[in-house]
């Protein structure tokens, strides 16, 4: 099966998919810190309470850690850590940058900021419309390499760069396309073909997935 015909496949079982995050990438860098482990929903409690502070990095730089850690506590876990992390970042964005986060548009730039490898630029430079890179979802780059090649390998920076030379090969090298892929993708992920357990009888591609249980 080709990268094509299964996004089709998967668009006709989920829907057409659209982000549930900030995709300029100042505010997505800021939403990645409000939940911990970070995920959509989690995140997006703590998103909506520091709209109430504010996001911007004269407003983080100006909030008491009290009341950034206040506001982040309904993300998770570690409230205090992330909230020096949002004070870290606004201070290099601040300071850096000059309060223009897009001078760190490179993803070497991006890749200094706390907890961001590879997989977060790639992610915030796609949806960000910077550049159309061959982005994977983090949690589930396993997805697309189990379904055209079988049990995937137990390195993750292996299985990684295995699903964007898929994505590379087979589609268009435009923002919508490879956006499209990463939502897909992830959203399959998450919901039946997970990395434990995974529900391959719900599957709709099951009859073409070379993944054995």
């Amino acid at each position: 099966m080709t990268v094509p015909e299964l996004l089709d496949r998967l668009e006709s079982h989920y829907g057409p998919q659209k982000p549930s995050w900030p995709v300029d990438p100042y505010e997505f860098l800021i939403w990645w810190h409000c939940g911990y482990p970070a995920s959509d929903v989690r995140c997006a409690r703590g998103w909506e309470e520091l709209q109430k502070i504010g996001i911007s990095p004269a407003e983080l730089l100006a909030a008491s850690p009290k009341a950034l850690t206040a506001a982040l506590k309904p993300g998770g876990m570690v409230p205090e850590l992330r909230a020096l992390r949002l004070k870290e970042i606004a201070q290099r964005v601040e300071h850096e940058f000059g309060g223009d986060f897009r001078r760190a548009m490179k993803r070497a730039a991006l890749k200094k900021f706390p907890n961001i490898g590879d997989p977060g630029a790639d992610r915030i430079l796609l949806f960000g419309g910077v550049s159309p890179l061959a982005a994977v979802p983090s949690n589930c780059p396993h997805v697309l390499v189990r379904i055209q090649r079988g049990n995937v390998r137990l390195n993750y920076g292996v299985v990684y760069r295995q699903a964007q030379e898929a994505i590379e090969l087979e589609v268009a090298r435009t923002p919508e396309a490879r956006q499209r892929a990463f939502l897909l993708l992830k959203e399959h992920g998450q919901a039946l073909c997970k990395a434990a357990k995974p529900k391959c009888g719900e599957c709709p591609v099951r009859a073409e997935c070379r993944f054995t249980v």
